[in-house]
């Protein structure tokens, strides 16, 4: 086993995440020459961890606390003899959570019912026997398949390669997802951001989807074209969509999905602080020990890829 690794957490050291690289067999210390981990938390700017990096070689190991590493893209193509990981799959209970959340509530008309202001007819459909495409098949994407595999068996995953998703009624690759929109009733998109994902569902492939279909983003918000979006809800050929996540974003105030009576927004909000906060722990704990021992990282980003 080597010696204790020097962890620094940016831009502080939070106590949780302080005793999760203690318990994990690592010690916390400012940044220094004897560094060789970094925990990065929100508030560190590329331009700051770039000069960090340079005078900094000691760092072998960088731990960042989104699941989507894409904001980080540039570095790890940079530096891709350092490993990186991104919390992927550690949020997977509080997101799969969310996701089954929005789905329900856009079938049962939720959002109609939140603007209403007087008593209207009653509305809504079950879950239940519908047709669902979950669009991502890492953490996220196998807890909201293990969650709406409750209510319907009839659930089509779309990932990069073929191999079966167990829970899956269909595993297809991004070359299937044209054919799998046409029959679904229900999209959930829970894959990762990268050059070859944005805009993934554009106005083309909304066109594709049902005009009683709903979608849901837990993911990122450049997967969707906004604008195609908006456009395919104002003219009907879409049932709804509920956001988690939008571009641009923030959503500016005054914005066209604001006043959409058929889209559900909401800022960010699948994993909060709180919520996260021992799942990061644990990831953290986990790949300190691993560090230090030399095996696997959990959660390890590919620098081709970006995720």
């Amino acid at each position: 086993m080597d010696a204790a690794p020097v962890i620094t957490i940016l831009p502080e050291a939070p106590a949780h995440l302080a005793d999760a690289v203690r318990d994990g067999g690592g010690v916390t210390a400012p940044l220094s020459d004897q560094t060789t981990g970094l925990i990065v938390l929100a508030g560190e700017s590329l331009a700051d961890l770039t000069d960090i990096l340079k005078s900094h070689p000691a760092i072998r190991w960088i731990q960042v606390y989104l699941a989507g590493a894409d904001a980080w893209v540039p570095l790890i193509q940079q530096y891709p003899e350092i490993r990186w990981t991104s919390a992927k799959g550690a949020y997977g209970q509080p997101v799969g959570e969310y996701a089954l959340t929005l789905t329900l509530a856009m079938l049962r008309a939720v959002p109609t019912f939140a603007r209403a202001r007087s008593w209207g007819p009653p509305q809504g459909t079950s879950l239940y026997g519908k047709r669902v495409v979950i669009v991502g098949a890492g953490g996220v994407g196998r807890e909201i398949l293990r969650l709406v595999g409750i209510f319907t068996p009839h659930i089509t995953v779309v990932r990069r390669h073929d191999e079966p998703v167990p829970g899956a009624e269909r595993t297809v690759t991004d070359a299937g997802l044209d054919d799998a929109l046409g029959g679904s009733d229900v999209v959930i998109l829970a894959a990762a951001m990268t050059t070859a994902t944005r805009h993934l569902i554009d106005a083309r492939r909304l066109g594709q989807m049902s005009p009683h279909a709903v979608l849901i983003n837990v993911a990122r918000g450049p997967l969707v074209d906004t604008d195609a979006l908006i456009a395919a809800l104002a003219e009907g050929r879409l049932a709804g969509a509920a956001l988690d996540v939008t571009d641009p974003q923030p959503l500016p105030d005054g914005h066209p999905l604001w006043s959409e009576p058929h889209a559900l927004i909401s800022p960010h909000t699948a994993e909060t602080e709180a919520m996260i906060r021992p799942h990061l722990a644990a990831r953290v704990r986990e790949n300190v020990r691993s560090f230090r021992n030399g095996d696997p990282l959990a959660g390890l980003v590919d620098p081709a890829k970006g995720y």
